[in-house]
């Protein structure tokens, strides 16, 4: 595979049976996603876009077709090796936030690392710490959920997402929850980080406005990618804005 080549899923298909129907999801998905790029796919409910980036989070298996991350082959990987993966490679956005309210912002963040095992706890708060201020949350790290707006949580999610230094990052809807201006300070967040860290970034999402962002759109409906669109744009990171 080519070296800047980092996603490719090849004549990707999945196909869920509800008794005597069969529904396709994804219905031979090609594609390829560069090493640092911000990339979004486009679709309205129901085109395969959370299916999609549940094969190429190694969440879901697909029933036809390859999922290559960085030249591996991850649809032939067994459930130790995707656990694996999963909790070293992939960092997750969701729509929800999906952020544990008994926890404090740093320890949210620091969960990811906890998980992976080999660090202290001096060691997870400081880096925490570093990615809440790197996100715009510099002095919010002790607040609990409830005491942060729907952005700050989401900032939370993304600095927790970004804290084991992933190959990929992997986001559903992150706007999807939130009101048009706090959602484009996300997405620009999102770019911000994308450029500065160099992380490939995959997006679906039904709003348009995030497309903006993006290097490529890969418009997919009915569980096919309809067309790809080209969107070159000033890769120099816009400032950083708290809300």
């Amino acid at each position: 595979m080519n070296e800047e080549i980092m996603v490719v899923t090849k004549n990707l298909e999945r196909i869920f049976e509800f008794g005597e129907t069969e529904v396709h999801a994804l219905d031979g998905v090609d594609l390829s996603i560069k090493k640092g790029e911000f990339a979004v796919v486009l679709g309205p409910s129901g085109a395969g876009k959370t299916t999609l980036l549940n094969m190429i989070g190694g969440i879901d298996r697909p029933t036809e077709g390859e999922v290559i991350v960085d030249s591996d082959v991850i649809t032939e990987y067994s459930l130790d090796q995707l656990n694996s993966y999963r909790r070293n490679n992939v960092g997750w956005i969701f729509q929800f936030f999906n952020i544990v309210a008994s926890l404090r912002a740093w320890e949210n963040v620091g969960l990811a690392l906890e998980f992976q095992g080999g660090f202290s706890k001096k060691q997870i708060k400081e880096r925490s710490f570093e990615l809440l201020k790197q996100v715009g949350l510099e002095g919010k790290e002790n607040r609990f959920p409830s005491q942060l707006s729907g952005g700050e949580q989401q900032r939370v999610a993304i600095a927790r997402a970004l804290i084991k230094k992933p190959k990929i990052i992997v986001a559903d809807e992150p706007t999807g929850n939130l009101d048009f201006v706090t959602g484009q300070s996300i997405a620009e967040l999102m770019l911000n980080l994308n450029r500065q860290e160099n992380t490939t970034f995959i997006i679906v999402s039904h709003d348009l406005n995030i497309t903006q962002y993006a290097d490529r759109v890969f418009h997919l409906r009915m569980g096919k990618i309809e067309h790809i669109e080209e969107q070159p744009h000033n890769s120099v990171p816009k400032k950083m804005q708290e809300e």
